[in-house]
C-alpha cells in the first residue's frame, strides 16, 4: 500500500505494476513517486521499455514533469493535461506494441483531440497481448461505453515479430465528454469462430499447417470456423522471422473471447512446429470460453476502469475468475480515485447443472465517479 505524502502525491516502492500507476496517475492528475526500483538487482533502475512508456505518455500530454534519480531507482511523475492528437512513437522491442496500445486505449476517450497514433515495433510478443487481440476483443468493449464508433479503428499496416520487430499499427480513437454506465450481465453462447494466421519471413506452408491444426480442434466444438492466412511479403513481413495465430470466438450477445499463440523467438528454444502452435491456440481459446463472462479475461481491468470513470450511476458487469492483474488494478483504482467495487461470486441458478461446464463468475458493481473530459465541449 502506498504512503500518501499529501492529497496529490502517492508513494510506491518497487517496479511492480508501474504501468498501472502511470496510467492512473495520468487520468487522475495525481503525482506519484516510485522508490527502490529494482534496487536489489544486478541491473537496478527502470528498464528501457518503461522509459519508452513514459516518453509516450509525455507525447499525449502537455506539461508532464518527470524526474529520475541518479541511479534510476527512483521516479517522480507529475502528469500533464491529456491532449492526444497525432502521435508517432517507436515502441521498445523488449515489449510488444500491445503493452503501449492498451494504455492509449484507456486514455483515448479523455484526450482533448481525437487520438491518431502510429506505433512501430513488435506486433506479436509473448509478454503482451497482440494487436490482433486488442482489435478483436478490446475495441468492442470500448464501443459498449461510447455507443458510436465515430472513427474508432485499429489498422495493422505491417506485422513484426521479435526480436527486431518492424511492425506498424495505426490507432484512432474519438473523444467523449463522459462514458455511459454499463449493464452487462449476459454473454450468450458462442456462435462462430474466426481467426488469422500470419507468416513472416517463413515458408507460406507454415500458415496452412497452423490453420489445419487449429481447425482440427475447433471443429469438434463448433461447425462455423473460418481462419484467414496473412502471408506477409517484403517490407510488410517485418525484420524477424516468425509465425502465429489469433482466434476469436463471438457469442450471440456480442461478447468476444480471443486467444493466440506464436512461434518461439529465434535462438530462444526449440523450433516451433506449426501443428503445435495451432493446437495450443485452439486449446487456449476453449479455456477462455470456459472462463466465460461478458469480457475476455485480458481486458477485465479495462472494463473496471471505464465503469469507475463512468457517469454517477450504477454499472455492473459479470466476468469470469478475476485475473491477478485485475485484482491489483482494482486496488489501484481505490487509491487513485477512491472507487470501491462490490464483488459478488455468482452461484448457478440450476443446482443440477454440471459445474465443470463453466468457471465461477464474478459480478463487479460500482458507482461511477462522473469523470468528465473538460476539453470536450457539449453540443
Amino acid at each position: 500500500m502506498p504512503a500518501v505524502i499529501d492529497k496529490d502525491v502517492l508513494i510506491y516502492k518497487g517496479s511492480n505494476f508501474l504501468r498501472q500507476r502511470l496510467l492512473l496517475s495520468t487520468l487522475s492528475g495525481r503525482a506519484i513517486k516510485v522508490e527502490e526500483i529494482r534496487s536489489g538487482h544486478d541491473d537496478p533502475g527502470l528498464r528501457e521499455y518503461e522509459v519508452n512508456l513514459i516518453r509516450l505518455l509525455d507525447k499525449v500530454t502537455n506539461g508532464t514533469r518527470v524526474e529520475l534519480g541518479e541511479t534510476g531507482t527512483s521516479l517522480y511523475f507529475q502528469p500533464g493535461i491529456l491532449i492526444g492528437g497525432q502521435v508517432n512513437h517507436s515502441c521498445c522491442t523488449q515489449r510488444g506494441i500491445g503493452y503501449y496500445l492498451e494504455v492509449l486505449l484507456a486514455l483515448g476517450p479523455f484526450c482533448k483531440e481525437p487520438l491518431n497514433a502510429v506505433l512501430q515495433g513488435v506486433t506479436h510478443s509473448d509478454l503482451d497481448v497482440s494487436v490482433d487481440k486488442v482489435k478483436s476483443a478490446a475495441l468492442p468493449v470500448l464501443l459498449k461505453f461510447i455507443l458510436v464508433d465515430d472513427g474508432l479503428d485499429l489498422k495493422v499496416v505491417r506485422r513484426g515479430a521479435p526480436p527486431l520487430g518492424g511492425g506498424e499499427v495505426v490507432f484512432k480513437c474519438p473523444v467523449r465528454r463522459h462514458l455511459r454506465p454499463l449493464q452487462w450481465t449476459k454473454w450468450g453462447l458462442v456462435k462462430r469462430i474466426r481467426g488469422v494466421v500470419y507468416a513472416l519471413r517463413v515458408s507460406p506452408t507454415m500458415a496452412n499447417r497452423v490453420v489445419e491444426a487449429a481447425k482440427g480442434v475447433m471443429l469438434n466444438f463448433l461447425p462455423d470456423v473460418y481462419i484467414n492466412t496473412d502471408q506477409c511479403r517484403g517490407p510488410n513481413a517485418g525484420k524477424s522471422p516468425g509465425f502465429g495465430v489469433s482466434l476469436v470466438a463471438e457469442t450471440n450477445e456480442k461478447t468476444f473471447y480471443c486467444a493466440e499463440a506464436k512461434s518461439v523467438e529465434p535462438g530462444k528454444g526449440e523450433t516451433s512446429l506449426p501443428e503445435d502452435i495451432g493446437k495450443q491456440c485452439a486449446q487456449r481459446l476453449l479455456d477462455e470460453v470456459y472462463r466465460g463472462g461478458a469480457v475476455d479475461s485480458s481486458f477485465q481491468w479495462l472494463v473496471a476502469l471505464w465503469m469507475a470513470l463512468g457517469q454517477k450511476d450504477v454499472s455492473e458487469c459479470v466476468v469470469g475468475p478475476l485475473s491477478d492483474y485485475t485484482i491489483s488494478f482494482l486496488q489501484h483504482l481505490k487509491e487513485f480515485f477512491g472507487v470501491m467495487f462490490k464483488l459478488e461470486v455468482l452461484r448457478s441458478e440450476d443446482e443440477d447443472e454440471d459445474e465443470t461446464l463453466s468457471a465461477q463468475k464474478v459480478k463487479m458493481t460500482c458507482v461511477g465517479i462522473g469523470y468528465v473530459n473538460i476539453s470536450k465541449r457539449t453540443l
